[in-house]
């Protein structure tokens, strides 16, 4: 699959078989994960990967109800948590570079869409979490001062294909040379 089939096509999964997953292709998407771009090469994300269904429900037990991933992370064969280091990205000799103060969660989502569109180039189905008690995570994954969780995704072979979800139009949300400046084409 190229990369613009793989992003098109990308949905979020929320219902998993239960057949393991390599880990074969649990690291190969560990790499393309490792392999994205960062705040000068600061590289602060980390991952933890999650087998243990135990460690699942309680990870589940994190997120509010009202959440439709909490059932995913429990039938999902793996989970896999990103955390990132604080304190790097986004700063030059140790002084905060711009107005945007720490970057990490931005290198940690660039770093998380790779790995999820790797693994839907692989034929898995992942889900983006960021809803849940982040100081009860950090606690069950023994995370340490200094980092910081900012999501987990499931990851498993999907039961069925996600129906896919409107978009905005492109001329809805670009401009050109100013904003407002409409691109209708």
């Amino acid at each position: 699959m190229d990369t613009m089939e793989a992003i098109r096509q990308r949905r979020s999964v929320r219902k998993y078989l239960e057949d393991p997953v390599p880990d074969e292709l649990i690291f190969e998407i560990l790499d393309a994960a490792r392999i994205a771009p960062s705040w000068a090469n600061t590289q602060v994300s980390r991952y933890i990967v999650i087998k243990d269904a135990a460690t699942k429900k309680r990870l589940s037990d994190t997120l509010p109800m009202i959440n439709p991933a909490r059932a995913a992370i429990l039938e999902a064969p793996v989970v896999i948590c990103l955390l990132a280091k604080r304190g790097r990205s986004g700063f030059i000799k140790g002084e905060v570079a711009t107005d945007k103060g720490d970057w990490f969660m931005f290198d940690a989502g660039i770093a998380m869409e790779h790995l999820v569109l790797a693994a839907w180039s692989l034929g898995l189905g992942t889900c983006h979490v960021a809803l849940f008690d982040a100081r009860k995570v950090e606690e069950i994954l023994g995370i340490p001062e200094g980092f910081s969780i900012v999501e987990m995704t499931p990851v498993g072979y999907f039961r069925e294909m996600p129906r896919p979800t409107p978009r905005t139009k492109l001329q809805d949300i670009v401009y050109i040379d100013r904003f407002g400046e409409s691109c209708e084409r």
